[in-house]
């Protein structure tokens, strides 16, 4: 009779864990608004990267939502912001819902980069990265570069078809 095989639940090797795909990102209103408007010059990388990288799981915030709704409706159609809201209903992101205290960290985001383009879309990723422990963002913009989550952590961006 042979040996049954060993089913010990030992560790993974450490270099396992860095090896593997992000499973989470924030996602900016830029590659949302490229995904529902044809004529964006970023559609075509933004779908080639959204069907390259289903594995992961998308989040965003209200502002961000907001923000890409009204250049919807402002630049293609108010069906397309229909759309967009529908899509993201069925589960194609989720959208983060933020405690009340929130919004301080919001702020105090806002007041260390009050020298640069940040918006309110763009600190409420920074928080909700903090918040979440979500270290990797989806944006076509380069300040993200800059820009630090409420820990002073860097995110990093995983989309750069620059």
């Amino acid at each position: 009779m042979s040996p049954r095989p060993s089913l010990s639940a030992a560790e993974p090797d450490p270099r396992w864990f860095r090896s593997r795909p992000p499973r989470d990102a924030l996602i900016d209103s830029g590659p949302l608004i490229a995904l529902f408007n044809r004529s964006d010059r970023w559609n075509p990388a933004t779908m080639a990267w959204l069907e390259s990288n289903q594995h992961v799981r998308l989040h965003s915030t209200w502002p961000v939502m907001t923000e890409v709704c009204a250049l919807l409706a402002r630049r293609v159609h108010n069906l397309a912001a229909i759309d967009f809201l529908e899509w993201a209903q069925r589960g194609a992101l989720r959208l983060d819902s933020p405690p009340d205290g929130a919004l301080v960290s919001v702020m105090g985001i806002c007041r260390r980069f009050a020298s640069l383009p940040l918006d309110l879309a763009d600190a409420s990723i920074a928080e909700a990265a903090a918040r979440l422990g979500i270290a990797h963002l989806v944006s076509l913009d380069r300040d993200f570069d800059v820009y630090r989550d409420a820990n002073g952590k860097k995110l990093k961006n995983l989309f750069s078809p620059r």
